[in-house]
Formats: C-alpha cells, structure tokens, sequence
C-alpha cells in the first residue's frame, strides 16, 4: 500500500500567498521550530518567491535563514519548491548553475526538492529531475492543475507516468488555483 505523507506549505506558502513574502527571519525560525513539533512528514520552508525576497526586500541572506531553518527543525524533513529550469528566478538558467543551486541547496539542508513547471513541459523540469537525484536528495515531482480541453484525466495520468519514469520519489499535485473537484 502506498503511503500518504502530510507535507506543510506554511512556511514558504503561507509567507508567500499571505504575507507577500515579507515574513522576517525571526518570525521564520519561530515558526518553523514550531511546526517541527507537529510530526509532519515535511515542512516546505524555501523557494518560490521568498528567495529573492529575502533579498530585495529584508536585506537578509536567504541561504543564512536556510541554514537557522535546519537549525531549529531537527525533527522534520526540509522541502523547498523549485521552479524547474528557471530555479527561483524568473528566467531559465543554464544546467551548470541549475546543478550547482541544487547541490548547494541539499548541503545546506534541503531534504526534498518539490520541482515543477508551470506548463507541466518535461523539458523545463528533466535536467533539474537528474540533479536532484545524482545528489541523493527526495525529488518530489508537482504536477501543475488546471482544467481545460487539453487538460483530461488522461492527461494527468500520462504526466504521472512519465515523471515516474524520469526517477520521481513522490508526485504531488498543485493546485494554486484551488479548482480541482472531488471527482477529479
């Protein structure tokens, strides 16, 4: 039987949905010892957003908070959603800094790497797949959701497959939307 783990998005989520990604490292690591409490399965604490705005807007190192993250969090597995070919930024990346952030981002306490691309494209997301796994960390494969034509069961099923063949751990769903039905 296959196992159902309770992932928490708060961190990185929460801070970046609710609060325009301006929570301060203090708050973070208060939080984040908080939630290492609870037993989740993981705690998703970087990427996305807050990278760059840890930067742009607090003047604070987002590699630093990472680091004090592991620190106060022993307990739990640390997460981060990764952007696929573009990593945390806004553009697409070559292959040697994409396999450098990622290597540097499992030495730095990153347990499972949560990859996707916004278009669901393979190619955006494959090389990213290899590095996570050449350095020995949980890929957990997000599927983007949405609903269209395009967009079927079926579709979702081939997705799933095809990540699975690219070495995926676990596969996961994103629904930033929130459109996704129970029949679904």
């Amino acid at each position: 039987m296959k196992t159902i783990c309770i992932q928490d998005l708060t961190v990185r989520d929460g801070n970046q949905s609710l609060l325009a990604t301006r929570m301060e490292r203090e708050d973070i690591l208060t939080l984040a010892a908080a939630l290492d409490k609870v037993g989740y399965y993981s705690m998703e604490v970087w990427g996305g957003a807050t990278f760059d705005s840890a930067y742009r807007f607090l003047n604070q190192s987002s590699w630093d908070i990472l680091r004090d993250i592991r620190k106060v969090a022993p307990n739990t597995k640390l997460s981060m959603l990764l952007r696929g070919q573009n990593i945390v930024g806004y553009r697409h990346y070559d292959n040697d800094i994409l396999e450098r952030f990622i290597r540097l981002t499992i030495e730095n306490g990153i347990d499972i790497i949560r990859c996707f691309d916004a278009l669901n494209d393979i190619e955006n997301i494959r090389h990213a797949f290899s590095y996570v796994k050449k350095y020995n960390a949980h890929l957990q494969a997000a599927i983007a959701y949405t609903v269209s034509p395009v967009h079927s069961n079926e579709y979702y099923i081939d997705l799933v497959k095809k990540y699975e063949e690219l070495g995926a751990d676990s596969i996961c769903i994103k629904d930033m939307s929130g459109i996704i039905s129970p029949e679904n």
